[in-house]
């Protein structure tokens, strides 16, 4: 975490005494409802209380809407399940980002993730306008300079700033010779205490990047949670090869789900195997688990994997 390793927490969360400690972390993600009802967000996620480290709440995820994903990390955190909020850049200017970086952690909110988020062309509603009005690293920025100088970038003093775990997204791939950290590194600066990657079932490909940032002196700065997840057949990653850009599922696994007797069962065995793998890797942090509506999936891989018995003893 950004020149904080050995200094004060930044949040009261679970996930951030974790990845401090150096023991594996598991996340797992939700979707919001398409409900005005709270129980319906713990119906979703109750499977995962006392299981995952934290939770990520979707922020309009296909550029669609649903309930308000504040609103359902606020209901989790109630509940005793540890949200992280995911905010895009799409839909709200730097004022109302601001005002709900405050409301969250009013809430209860210990982490939050920033990205840039689809657009709005890609979902149901494609003459919503955008707004983009900061990037990903100019936002982190921004709440970094609230929580650790108690102020707004217009310079009016924060009374209680507001105390988060800040988190980015990153894309493990095969690298050339002219691969540059610079995106890495401007996220790092911005304030990015941990990395939540797209998926990675490619473990040569993850071994070698995470050796190239270590390298690079990345892994000193911040801590990476490698993004898999229980596939549920042969033809769910033949999809994600084909449409989810930097995605690479291997033959091998392909097969083994293509054969499989229960083809999400053989997923979620994957799943166990890979988070074992990556428990082997250097400078691995741990493993974000997603699956749309896979919620159930996600806990049953965790109780599965080990690495919560293996923290007990």
């Amino acid at each position: 975490m950004k020149d904080n390793k050995a200094g004060a927490p930044l949040s009261e969360g679970n996930l951030e005494t974790v990845l401090r400690s150096g023991q594996f972390a598991l996340t797992a993600e939700t979707a919001p409802p398409d409900s005005a009802d709270p129980e319906a967000v713990l119906a979703r996620t109750g499977c995962l209380k006392g299981l995952a480290d934290a939770v990520n709440v979707l922020d309009g995820p296909g550029a669609q809407t649903h309930l308000s994903p504040l609103a359902a990390a606020a209901i989790m955190a109630r509940a005793g399940i540890e949200p992280v909020l995911q905010f895009t850049m799409r839909d709200r200017n730097r004022l109302a980002l601001e005002a709900d970086i405050l409301g969250a952690a009013a809430l209860g909110v210990p982490n939050i993730l920033c990205l840039t988020g689809d657009s709005p062309e890609a979902g149901d509603q494609p003459e919503a306008k955008p707004v983009f009005d900061l990037n990903s690293a100019q936002f982190m920025q921004i709440i970094d300079d609230m929580r650790r100088k108690s102020v707004y970038p217009g310079g009016r003093t924060i009374e209680t700033p507001p105390r988060l775990l800040i988190g980015a997204a990153d894309s493990p791939r095969k690298l050339d010779a002219d691969f540059s950290p610079a995106s890495l590194e401007a996220k790092i600066d911005a304030g990015a205490d941990f990395f939540q990657t797209q998926y990675c079932f490619d473990m040569d490909i993850l071994r070698d990047y995470m050796a190239r940032l270590s390298d690079l002196g990345i892994l000193e700065r911040t801590h990476f949670i490698i993004g898999i997840g229980p596939i549920a057949s042969a033809r769910s990653a033949r999809w994600m090869n084909e449409n989810l850009f930097g995605v690479h599922i291997p033959e091998p696994i392909v097969a083994r789900l293509e054969q499989a007797d229960d083809a999400k069962a053989e997923g979620r065995r994957i799943c166990v195997e890979l988070i074992q793998q990556l428990r082997e890797i250097v400078g691995v942090s741990g493993a974000h688990l997603m699956a749309p509506h896979g919620e159930q999936a996600a806990a049953q891989v965790i109780t599965d994997c080990g690495v919560l018995e293996n923290r007990a003893a």
